[in-house]
């Protein structure tokens, strides 16, 4: 029998999740203990206050207590979701996405198919503990896209969300929310960090990621953002992850095939 893991006294709840079809966008939601969103095949992206992470497979993303959340989960996707209590690890206090170790899925994936019940002291109590010594120690990875809580900000990255191959300049989109280049530029780079260039190939890379982990070729979704060449699009994906899509779709569907 399932158990509410809101509830549940123990420190660590783990629960599969496997969806054949597309599931509705969830409400925003929160958790009063940390989440950890694993992602096994397909890809799963979650928006926070600030920010839409993306999930491909193999890797998590962390959500601590209490922070609103909603998931938007691809077809044919399989994942689980860990939830930790606060005091039984110390895990960031902040949003941040994970790259999961052999050894930390698969301890995850023993525990989704345990009973959800087990003592500190016994087997599965003292495996809970080699997993939550090991989270905290797995290398983080940044593919975000940053969601500024300005009105106007806000705006744009909606409506490069819904269309991420939109090409228009900065000054295009400043004449579109009524500021000057210079203050729109000044914005976008206080709230984010970046400037609206590289804030815009942040969702890229995101879209990118999300559409390799699910099998399209780098031509396809070098169009679907609006590049002119695949070379230009390889280009920026190399810059920002150190290889090219093709090296990166290939290295992911290895570590699926060698794992399921």
């Amino acid at each position: 029998m399932l158990i509410d893991p809101e509830t549940s006294p123990l420190p660590v709840v783990a629960l599969q999740i496997d969806v054949d079809g597309t599931l509705p966008e969830q409400l925003p939601h929160h958790h009063s203990k940390g989440q950890l969103v694993i992602s096994l095949s397909g890809s799963t992206a979650c928006q926070v206050p600030d920010a839409l992470w993306l999930v491909p497979p193999q890797s998590a993303i962390w959500i601590p207590p209490g922070i609103p959340h909603h998931s938007h989960v691809t077809s044919k996707a399989r994942f689980h979701f860990l939830f930790i209590d606060p005091s039984a690890a110390r895990m960031p206090t902040q949003c941040c996405s994970l790259t999961l170790s052999p050894l930390v899925r698969e301890i995850i994936l023993h525990l989704s198919g345990l009973p959800q019940h087990y003592e500190s002291t016994d087997r599965t109590g003292r495996l809970v503990q080699v997993l939550l010594d090991e989270l905290v120690d797995l290398p983080m990875e940044s593919i975000y896209f940053p969601l500024p809580n300005d009105p106007r900000l806000r705006r744009i990255a909606e409506a490069l969300r819904r269309n991420p191959a939109d090409r228009r300049t900065i000054v295009q989109w400043a004449e579109h929310v009524a500021m000057s280049e210079r203050s729109l530029a000044r914005r976008i780079y206080h709230s984010t960090g970046m400037s609206f260039g590289q804030w815009r190939r942040q969702l890229h890379l995101v879209v990118a990621v999300q559409k390799l982990s699910i099998g399209l070729p780098v031509q396809q979704v070098a169009d679907e953002l609006g590049y002119d060449s695949s070379a230009a699009f390889i280009v920026m994906f190399k810059k920002a992850l150190g290889q090219s899509p093709g090296q990166y779709a290939t290295q992911l569907h290895r570590r699926f095939d060698v794992y399921r």
